[in-house]
C-alpha cells in the first residue's frame, strides 16, 4: 500500500471491510517521498504511513551471531549480543526471525503457512486476510486483550496474504504504473511478510486514520508503539529509517519476533531487524 498513490485509503479500506481481500494492499509497501506529517507519529499492513521514515527449520547459530553474515554493508548496529535463550533462522519462511525484505524473498517464494487459524480479536478483514500462522495469532490475542485493558482497542486490519493475492496486486500497480513505480507503491510477490503469517497491521477501534499517516497518533498506534515488544511484537517499518528498511513508517504494520528478542531490541534501542540482525540495509531491489 503506498501513501499519496494510487486508489484512496478509503477505497483501501472499504475492499478490506467487505473481505475483497488482500488484492487493494501493497503489503506494506514504500512510497515516493513527501513532506512529514505535522505532528511526529508515534511509532506496521499496507504502507507507507508517514513518508518520513520511520530471519526453514529453526536453526541454531552462534552466540552474538546472527545465522546468516551480512552480505553488504555493516550494520550500524550490534547483532543479538548472545544473552537470548533460543537462536532461530534468518531464512526459514516458518522461522519467527525470517527476514523478508527487498533483498530477501521467501524461500519459496510460494510458501504457505501450515498452521494459519483466525485469532480471537476484533476483525476488520474476512478471509485469508483474517488469518495468522498459530504462534502470531496467539500472540496477537493477549496484545489485543492488554491494550484493551489499557483503553486502547485494536482490530485486525490485515493479516495473511498470499503469493496469489500478492501477484493480483503487484501487477494491478505495474498495469496502471510501470514497474518502477511500482516498486515504490507494493512489494513483488515473495517479497512480502505478511505471506509469512508473521505479521499484520493493526486499526484502531474508532476507525480513524486507517493507514494514513495520522493514525500514528491513534490510541492503537501510540499503545502499540509503546508496549508491543512485551508481547513479541515490534513495529517492523519504523520512522525515519526506511534507508534500512526499504518501506517509510508504517506505524500500522507489526511483527511477530518473540517476547525475548522484542524485548532485547528494545532495551538496546534498535529499530530495525536488519540492524539487529547484522542484515544489510535494503532500501531497494538489487
Amino acid at each position: 500500500m503506498c501513501y499519496n498513490c494510487g486508489p484512496s485509503r478509503r477505497s483501501f479500506t472499504t475492499l478490506l471491510a467487505a473481505g475483497a481481500g488482500m488484492a487493494a494492499l501493497a503489503s506494506c509497501s514504500p512510497d515516493t517521498r513527501v513532506a512529514p506529517p505535522t505532528s511526529a507519529p508515534s511509532p506496521s499492513g499496507p504502507q507507507a504511513a508517514t513518508p518520513t521514515p520511520t530471519a526453514a527449520t529453526t536453526t541454531a547459530v552462534p552466540s552474538g551471531a546472527a545465522s546468516e553474515p551480512p552480505s553488504g554493508a555493516p550494520p550500524s548496529k550490534a547483532p543479538p549480543s548472545g544473552v537470548l535463550s533460543q537462536q532461530f533462522s534468518l531464512s526459514d519462511p516458518a522461522s519467527q526471525w525470517v527476514i523478508v525484505n527487498k533483498h530477501r524473498p521467501l524461500t519459496p517464494l510460494q510458501f504457505v503457512p501450515a498452521d494459519l487459524a483466525q485469532p480471537r480479536v476484533q476483525l476488520a478483514v474476512s478471509g485469508e486476510a483474517s488469518l495468522l500462522n498459530s504462534t502470531t495469532a496467539g500472540a496477537a490475542e493477549k496484545l489485543f486483550a492488554a491494550a484493551a485493558s489499557a483503553g486502547a482497542t485494536m482490530t485486525l486490519a490485515s493479516g495473511y496474504r498470499s503469493f496469489q493475492t500478492q501477484t493480483a496486486t503487484y501487477n494491478g500497480y505495474v498495469s496502471t504504473r510501470g514497474q518502477a513505480s511500482a516498486d515504490t507503491a507494493s512489494a513483488r510477490p515473495g517479497f512480502s511478510e505478511h505471506q509469512t503469517g508473521w505479521a499484520f497491521d493493526i486499526g484502531d477501534g474508532g476507525g480513524a486514520c486507517s493507514f494514513e499517516p495520522c493514525f500514528a497518533d491513534q490510541p492503537a498506534a501510540v499503545w502499540a508503539k509503546a508496549n508491543a515488544y512485551k508481547y513479541g511484537f515490534v513495529v517492523r517499518y519504523p520512522w525515519m529509517l526506511n534507508e534500512i528498511t526499504g518501506y517509510y513508517y508504517e506505524p500500522w504494520h507489526l511483527r511477530f519476533i518473540g517476547v525475548e528478542a522484542a524485548t532485547d531490541m528494545a532495551n538496546r534501542g534498535i529499530g530495525t531487524l536488519e540492524e539487529y540482525f547484522g542484515l544489510e540495509a535494503a532500501p531497494g531491489y538489487p
